[in-house]
């Protein structure tokens, strides 16, 4: 559930883009998005770089960037495509061990008392 090593870095390198994807959607459609989504948008990427819910946080993502796609058009595929598919991979593989889900929910080690 959370790997450490070069597959942990990945996972890190993975919120990173979606988070970075999410402030860039929102930098560039902030005449027509209003100021308190662009906040929300701001937190869930800061939630995304920390690693905090992460699924969840990769969901509301996916979910921004589809209302901002709706509502502004699209103008190629293929970036879509690519962003929408970055957020459901995170969704699906976690947060990895460089993050506050792991020091949360990560492994722990249960000593049980003779009986």
């Amino acid at each position: 559930m959370f790997p450490s090593g070069w597959p942990g870095r990945a996972l890190l390198l993975l919120r990173s883009s979606v988070a970075i994807a999410l402030l860039f959607e929102a930098y560039v459609h902030r005449a027509g998005v209003p100021a308190w989504i662009q906040a929300v948008a701001l937190l869930i990427a800061l939630a995304l770089f920390a690693g905090f819910l992460t699924p969840v946080a990769a969901v509301l993502a996916l979910l921004f960037h589809s209302a901002v796609w709706i509502s502004m058009g699209v103008d190629s595929g293929w970036i879509p495509t690519i962003i929408s598919l970055d957020a459901i991979a995170l969704a699906l593989l976690g947060p990895g061990a460089y993050s506050v889900d792991s020091s949360r929910f990560g492994r722990r080690v249960v000593v049980l008392p003779p009986p």
